[in-house]
């Protein structure tokens, strides 16, 4: 079985006529170029759902609303669809000292759409954030502390915020800044962890509980160079016949 054939698209006989030609090298062109787009989109599929499945992290937090935090403060989590979150942890820990000032249990599963959401306990049981899946006492200090995601022993994600010049970072790599009142702090790329919080995440100055941003996930080189072979091959066999 030829290149041609392993991308599905059925070479032709070529013949003696230059007009009959063009056409047969439009046709196969076009057909390839629809394989290889189809292609394209089923790694960068498998590409995206690998990021997911790989681990839950924290996509978004507002730990100062505007007003009071009571019932308004929030956490984001994304994931693979189906993970199950009960008996993780979410911490706060303190960037004065590096004590864990607060410790909150997780129960569910992350929803079809990958994001979950847990809105601060208004003290009536309730939140005042949109589109909540937990309700949870969260809230959480202004900066420069840190939110960690713990599974026991094992910390799944962390987000230090703030400078924390003589002061204790639980973060990954660098802090992110500390966002004013009303502001989340947010993920770039919520199927992106560089484990740098500078790197990965900015300052919204609308909060989105609930939704990510639809960032393009990039081919992975390896794919792009099996891509790309396929197409010399394709050229190759062409040139043969």
């Amino acid at each position: 079985m030829d290149a041609l054939h392993v991308l599905g698209v059925q070479t032709l006989a070529v013949t003696q006529q230059p007009d009959s030609y063009m056409e047969e090298i439009m046709f196969f062109t076009r057909k390839l170029n629809q394989r290889m787009t189809q292609l394209a989109l089923a790694f960068t599929g498998m590409s995206a759902l690998a990021g997911a499945q790989a681990q839950t992290v924290i996509s978004e937090v507002l730990y100062d609303a505007a007003g009071t935090d009571n019932g308004n403060v929030f956490v984001e989590l994304f994931g693979a669809p189906g993970a199950l979150l009960d008996g993780l942890l979410l911490e706060g820990v303190n960037g004065a000292d590096g004590s864990v000032y607060r410790s909150v249990v997780l129960v569910g599963t992350i929803p079809a759409d990958g994001v979950f959401v847990i809105g601060d306990d208004d003290g009536n049981g309730t939140s005042l954030v949109s589109g909540i899946d937990l309700v949870r006492e969260i809230d959480f200090q202004n900066g420069p502390d840190s939110v960690v995601l713990r599974d026991g022993n094992h910390i799944l994600d962390a987000v230090g915020y703030g400078d924390f010049s003589g002061g204790v970072f639980a973060g990954e790599g660098s802090a992110a800044p500390d966002v004013p009142s009303g502001s989340s702090l947010a993920r770039f790329n919520p199927a992106v962890d560089t484990h740098n919080n500078l790197l990965d995440f900015m300052a919204l100055d609308l909060p989105t509980p609930g939704s990510v941003p639809a960032s393009a996930v990039p081919l992975p080189p390896a794919v792009l160079l099996f891509l790309s072979g396929i197409l010399g091959l394709a050229g190759i066999a062409r040139k043969q016949r």
